[in-house]
Parts: C-alpha cells; structure tokens; sequence
C-alpha cells in the first residue's frame, strides 16, 4: 500500500499501486485536469507512471517552470508529426527545448518555404485539437533501431544503434507518429494550445560540419496566450533594437566577410567606444588596479603550462615562427602571471590588482558569430587580483559592490546573480574546487546577494560568479564574472613571500565587469535602441540655423560647445530646419540647437530634445552648465 507524500507534507494511502494522474484525481478533477506531469522522489515522470512504493510527488502543471518545458519538448514532437504528415518522404533527427521555445531538425529534398511554415502549424493544430493520446513505450535498443531503418528513418536509427546493446530505449507514440524520447511528454496531443512556427534554418547533422546539411525549424511555445503574445511582441521590439541594423543606420561600425567576426569601427562607434574605455580605466585607477599590457602571441610552452592547451586549443588561432608554434592569445590571465612573476613578491604587496584592456581573439564558430555580440576579435575590460586566501572574500565582496554601481551608470539596476560550477573538464583537485566555491559562496552570502547556481558550467579552472543584467524589454545578458583560481598561478610558478618568510602560491581572482567591451556595447545600443544617453553619444548635440543669415552665429555656438568640452556640430545647410531637425531626431542626437534672428539678437539659443521636448530659449552659459551636469551625473534625454 504506497504512501504518497505531496509537496505541502500530507500524506496518502492506497490500497494498490497507482499512476500520477490517478493520485492527481484522488486530490481533485481540477488539478487532473491541469496534470502534466509528476515529480516523484525528484524524478520527473509521465502522468501514466505507475507508483508501487512510498514516495514525495509533486503534480507538475503549465504553472511549474518544468511544466512550460514539457509544453515545448511536447510541442517540438508535434511539430515531427505534422512535417511528416505533410512531407512523409522528410527524416526526422532531433528536437529539443531551447530558451522560449524548441527547434526539430529534418533532412528534406528541397528548403522548406513560408508558405510551409504555415501549413506545418495548421497542421499542428488539427493535431492538437483531436486531443490524441501520448503513450510511452520500452523497447530493447536493436528492434527500436531495426524498426527506424523499416520506416525510412535513417537519421533515428543512427542514434539508437549508438545505445549500449543492455540499454532499453523509450519511444513516444501519438496516433501514427512514434518518437525516440526520454521523456516526459503531456498525457495528449489536447494540452498543445499555444504555440507558433517562428523560422527555417540551416544546421548540421549532430553540429559536425562535415556531415549533411539539415534544415532546422524553430518554434515557439507556451502555457497562456497571453504570454506568448507578450513573447512576440518582445521580438518585434527586439528587431527594431537589432544592434546590427542601429550600428549601420548611426554609422557606429560593419563587418565584412573578408574578417569574419572582426568589427571595422567607424569614428562615431570609435568614439563610444572611447567613452566606455575612459570610464572603466577611471574605475581602474579609484580601485587600485595598475594598468598593464600583455603581447598578443606567447608560446605554446606557456599555453601548456596554464592549461589552456589542453582545455581550450580549439578555439585558439596558432601560428608558426622558425620551428616554433605560437598561440594568439584567447585570454589575459597567463600574461599577467608573467608580470607578477617578474619579481621576488612579499605579502605586504597583496592584494596585488592588474587590469589590462586586452585585445583577445577566440576562433568561434563561423555560425555563432552574431554582430558585435559575438566575435572572434574582442577586447576585454580584464582584470586579475593576486591576494592571499583570507584576502579572497573582502575582495570578491568589494567587486561585488563595484560591479553594481558601474552597471547603474551605464542604465541597468535589474542584475541576476548566477554561481557556476565546476565543469566535468578542469584542472586542479576536487578538495582545491570545494574551497574555491566555498570561497565565492561566503563572499556572496557576506555581500547580502541571492544566486542561482549552475552545476557544471564553470571555467576549466575554476567556479565564477556570473553577473546578469537584464535589458529595456527584459532580456537578460551575462557580462561581468568573478572567478577564484587557485590552479594556474601554481602551474606557471608565481609565489610570495609570506609572513613566515616561506614561499607561498598567491590565489589569483580572474574578474571582468563589462566582458567584452565590443559585446558590451552592442547591449547598450539594443537597450537604449541607439538613443545612448548623453555621456556615451558620440554626437552630442547639433547647432542648426534656420537660414544662412546665422551661419556664423551658429558656427560660433557650435565653436563654444566644443570649447567647454562637449561634442558638437553644426548643421548650415541651405535645408528647411524642419527637415533638419527630422533628421537628426532619426540620428539620435541627444539635443538640437536651433537659432534664427531673434536667437542671434538675444545672444540666446532655442534647445530642443531628441525626443520632442521644447526647452525654449536660454543663455548659452546656462545650456553648458547644463549639458555638463547631465554628463557628469551619466544621465540621458529622452
């Protein structure tokens, strides 16, 4: 007789062995009705799953983060069913959840076109409202294998065939469509109701680029309405944000096949740039990081000794002099434990902090590359503290604080922690990795933060903390990171002397606040859909004349602006003002100073906001005092 224990600690007894949906119908039809899915002993189980023993269940429906995930897992199934119903003659590979929704991959003689797209989701809707039972079935690995191969399914059978022979193998059925699954899926087709068919794109069989070209199709799926409806509405915003159409349209930067994930910079974007850089070497100076620079190739030697060789040497560039291989380097670290290396180290000298705007490059995928935000050649705001093991938690506490109030002058306050741990490939002892999470998690804990933690998704050598900031329209983009490292600085030797005139190895605190300046500032863009604020645009205001008789007026105006330290230009073509003033509204200028006779008369200007606003004339002094104080509070117009 099993004893159910759910969620809220109360318990109950059946007579027999039972299923999740029929304890789900003992608590009440409602929540029958809403079951997805079952969490029994933390296991997360079909609602057909028999219970035989004494368990915890939770009854998991489209109000459980699990529950949306079923949802598209289920939904990318129905997807295959429809393709195949449609297109019998397509393979169907795979298809899992990806954030917001889920893909499938098919193999098909020609592309699929728009106008498939929306058969398929038709399609997928018919399906759904026939409300069609989902069953699980086991099979042993080679009749499954042998039963893909019967049907055409070359691309499954692969898959299975790659099971250990003593594994069995659960496939899902629903009508005449049966599935290679670990499952769970939703009891039937009927609980499918929201849902959409987003995009077609291309991808390999089992991403290896030497293998056959797939088509993937992407969808989207959710729980309410509602909430898709507030999804696409994100994307159509998100699209107008594009970094990649902004950058184009303000002149900031483009890149070209010839350097493929390289970014050309113009002298605009140059100029943010230039911003964001100047801020973050003030940081450097106000909390004790010493600016220095690495060379851009080391030896393959030294990248052996640091780990990287082995850890990460696919997505180094290599190159050859004189019979000796060279790597360009992919991170900063190894360079700054050269410097520290370079002389007899006391602990009076720690914490020892060195920050370097450095220019790394990583050999990514040609088909991750997206714009400025993912990139082959990229700088970082890079730093590394050299400190003691009781120095760790002050300083991880201290960055803490700090990472926070750069975010909150570059617009973003909403910040998500996250704690990721150590991956499955790494460096160093398991013992040395405890005290290294240990370490971050009482510097949290100190620093009054939450965190989430990510098993497994840790840098080779060592647990970080990763800070998230989330964006205008809610998306969420990790930047900064904090890393303890007890591991390198030992295998390329650095030592101090301590206060027991013994050597000692330093721990070494890998930290970055805005990663990648080229990634960090395709965010600000898409945030504040290129109207930066007035401390970052690389234009600040325009001086327009409304005819030629305030030329020089105008020009002198300009000329004073610049004077007082701020970016501006003027605008004399023999143009109507309100086709000027429409222009640079399009550019995003921040103000736009507009004088005509009464203006030049009165020694006044008239001031105009990017976003409409009318601030009326005023004394040239007093829009400089203005304008800089808004500069230097890094604030922004509308």
């Amino acid at each position: 007789m099993p004893v159910i224990t759910l969620p809220d600690g109360s318990q109950r007894e059946f007579a027999q062995p039972l299923t999740v949906a029929e304890v789900a119908q003992s608590i009440g039809a409602g929540l029958a009705r809403a079951a997805l899915a079952g969490k029994v002993d933390g296991r997360i189980v079909d609602t057909s799953f028999r219970i035989d023993r004494d368990a915890q269940l939770a009854i998991i429906t489209d109000k459980d983060a699990e529950g949306l995930e079923i949802i598209r897992h289920s939904t990318a199934h129905l997807l295959a069913y429809a393709v195949k119903e449609l297109f019998p003659e397509a393979q169907v590979t795979i298809g899992p959840v990806v954030d917001n929704g889920f893909y499938y991959d098919f193999a098909y003689s020609r592309p699929f076109t728009p106008e498939d797209l929306a058969e398929i989701e038709k399609r997928m809707g018919e399906l759904a409202r026939r409300d069609i039972p989902v069953a699980r079935e086991v099979w042993t690995r080679d009749d499954a294998t042998a039963f893909f191969k019967s049907i055409g399914e070359h691309y499954k059978a692969e898959l299975i065939a790659a099971i250990p022979q003593d594994q069995e193998v659960s496939l899902y059925r629903e009508g005449d469509f049966v599935d290679l699954c670990r499952g769970p899926h939703v009891p039937s087709t009927g609980r499918l109701k929201v849902f959409k068919l987003m995009k077609v794109a291309g991808a390999y069989w089992r991403g290896d680029q030497n293998n056959e070209q797939l088509q993937r199709i992407y969808g989207t799926a959710w729980a309410k309405k509602e909430e898709q409806d507030a999804y696409l509405n994100m994307l159509e915003e998100a699209e107008k944000r594009d970094h990649r159409r902004l950058g184009r349209h303000l002149d900031f930067f483009h890149l070209q096949d010839e350097a493929p994930g390289m970014v050309f910079w113009h002298p605009k974007g140059w100029t943010v740039w230039q911003q964001v850089e100047q801020y973050m070497r003030r940081v450097y100076q106000e909390n004790g990081y010493l600016e220095v620079k690495c060379p851009q190739i080391l030896e393959r030697t030294l990248w052996e000794k640091s780990g990287h060789w082995a850890n990460f040497k696919d997505n180094m560039f290599t190159t050859e002099s004189e019979k000796h291989e060279y790597a360009i380097k992919p991170m900063n670290c190894p360079g700054h434990i050269q410097i520290f290396n370079t002389g007899l180290r006391s602990y009076r000298d720690l914490p020892l902090r060195y920050g370097e705007f450095g220019s790394c490059h990583r050999n990514e995928p040609s088909g991750a590359l997206h714009g400025i935000m993912r990139v082959r050649g990229f700088t970082q705001d890079d730093g590394h503290i050299f400190c003691t093991e009781d120095q760790i938690q002050s300083e991880v506490t201290n960055f803490n604080e700090l990472v926070r109030q750069v975010y909150a002058d570059f617009g973003f306050h909403d910040i998500v922690i996250k704690l990721a741990l150590r991956p499955e490939k790494r460096v160093g002892a398991d013992e040395v990795w405890d005290k290294a999470e240990r370490a971050l998690r009482e510097a949290l804990k100190a620093s009054g933060l939450e965190w989430e933690e990510l098993p497994g998704e840790g840098a080779f050598y060592g647990p970080k903390i990763e800070f998230h900031i989330k964006d205008a329209i809610g998306r969420s983009w990790q930047c900064g990171t904090m890393q303890v490292d007890f591991s390198m600085p030992q295998r390329l030797g650095a030592e101090y002397v301590g206060e027991d005139n013994a050597r000692h190895t330093p721990v070494m605190l890998h930290r970055a606040i805005l990663g990648s300046l080229e990634r960090f500032i395709g965010i600000l863009i898409e945030n504040c859909a290129g109207a930066l604020p007035l401390w970052l645009s690389p234009v600040q205001l325009v001086v327009l004349n409304i005819t030629e008789k305030q030329s020089e007026y105008a020009e002198h105006v300009a000329k004073t602006l610049r004077n007082a330290g701020l970016r501006a230009e003027s605008d004399l073509r023999n143009e109507k003002i309100n086709y000027k003033i429409r222009e640079h509204s399009l550019n995003k200028l921040p103000y736009q100073i507009v004088v005509g006779d009464k203006e030049m008369a009165a020694s006044r200007v008239a001031v105009r906001t990017r976003g409409g606003q009318d601030l009326g004339q005023m004394p040239l002094e007093d829009l400089i005092g203005r304008l800089l104080a808004e500069v230097a509070a890094r604030s922004g117009t509308a």
